[in-house]
């Protein structure tokens, strides 16, 4: 299953996924806070399937999901080390596994570290807001 990243579905998901709240996307879109949920339920089944199949085209044990984050936490098999999936909007679906290597001197490092960053910047972001409230 390829990840639907061009439905609205997909859209509201990242805009929860960045902390915004349903009534929040509902209010700017001019739709009902009830018409967010069920989209939002119907993206995290989408989300939660893609990387399942994913875990299992990469022969990776589950041991967490979170759909609302689009991040799943397991260990590869054949590697026998542990590998985390997770869904970004700009960079599509990825597969990370731990590894012992010199990443300072690795030619995509800058790469990698971008990619990093641009998935948990939402991430960053709502720990901020929720943290604020506390």
């Amino acid at each position: 299953m390829l990840l639907p990243m061009d439905e609205k579905q997909f859209a509201f998901w990242k805009m929860r996924r960045s902390g915004t709240p349903n009534i929040t996307i509902a209010n700017l879109l001019g739709i009902s806070r009830q018409a967010v949920s069920k989209a939002l339920l119907v993206m995290n089944e989408k989300i939660e399937s893609a990387l399942r199949e994913m875990a299992h085209a990469n022969q990776i044990a589950i041991e967490k999901i979170n759909a609302e984050w689009g991040i799943l936490l397991g260990r590869s098999i054949p590697f026998q080390t542990p590998a985390i999936i997770f869904v970004s909007d700009k960079h599509g679906m990825q597969v990370w596994y731990e590894h012992d290597g010199d990443c300072g001197t690795c030619q995509r490092y800058t790469e990698c570290i971008e990619l990093l960053w641009d998935y948990a910047t939402p991430t960053r972001q709502k720990w901020q807001k929720n943290s604020l409230r506390k």
